[in-house]
């Protein structure tokens, strides 16, 4: 697939997206995403429908393929085609590379919103990470990039496996631990996420790790933090954090 059958796919998805729109809904998300960008007004599970249909529709459906389409559907202002491109990355997680990491990291620095950030980062880059550790170098420094979002991103990519009761945690709590203090509140809230969806399975895990840096740790965290954690011990945390002190039962 050349660029211009790329932008005609795109363009075609796009088509279909405006098709559905409700106008309404275009404005609620706009002001409620505080963006300058066009928005359609087509939802989440119906643009990942589309999404799926025109990919099920298209013939030779390879890794170059994909990343003509991911990239034409980029280049645009129109959130839902930004959207779309993460979607389209989403539905096939076997054919993007550890060469596309680059391109990954463009869509995140142009993202500028959690509402493509998340997906992009926990889904795609995610997803990568488990195929292929070796990219985990580049997260090193995305971990301290200037951006924010990138930073975010590099917190997120480690979600699913530390959701499922795996993964890399001591990697995960130390990029966290240079991060705690930071007044930004959509890292607050990630390392919050993380720390939160890992105590579903291994909820002593959590608690030793947080119990030192209760003194640490800002509000969003901690109320992401204790969620799933036993009553006893939510309590507890949560006491330390009011009074400014680390609490104690941790491991460090």
């Amino acid at each position: 697939m050349n660029r211009t059958e790329a932008r005609a796919w795109a363009d075609r998805l796009e088509q279909g997206l405006r098709a559905i729109a409700v106008p309404e809904r275009a404005e609620r998300e706009r002001a409620y995403l505080k963006s300058d960008r066009e928005f359609i007004g087509v939802s989440v599970p119906a643009l990942r429908k589309l999404v799926k249909a025109q990919l099920a529709e298209t013939e030779e459906l390879d890794h170059q393929v994909l990343i003509s389409i991911v990239e034409a559907l980029w280049d645009s202002n129109v959130h839902e085609r930004l959207m779309a491109a993460i979607e389209v990355l989403a539905a096939r997680p076997e054919l993007p590379e550890s060469a596309d990491l680059p391109l990954m990291e463009r869509m995140l620095r142009q993202a500028k919103t959690w509402a493509l950030v998340d997906g992009l980062a926990v889904g795609t880059v995610g997803t990568l990470l488990e195929r292929d550790p070796e990219i985990a170098v580049e997260l090193e420094r995305w971990a301290t990039d200037e951006d924010f979002w990138i930073r975010r991103s590099a917190l997120l990519a480690r979600l699913r496996p530390l959701r499922r009761g795996a993964g890399d945690f001591e990697t995960f709590g130390r990029q966290a631990d240079a991060m705690l203090e930071e007044r930004e509140f959509f890292i607050r809230k990630a390392i919050g996420w993380v720390l939160r969806d890992t105590a579903r399975k291994r909820p002593q895990l959590v608690i030793d790790w947080i119990a030192p840096r209760t003194d640490r740790a800002s509000g969003v965290t901690m109320r992401e933090v204790v969620r799933h954690l036993p009553e006893a011990d939510a309590a507890r945390l949560m006491a330390a954090y009011r009074a400014g002190r680390a609490a104690s039962g941790g491991a460090g």
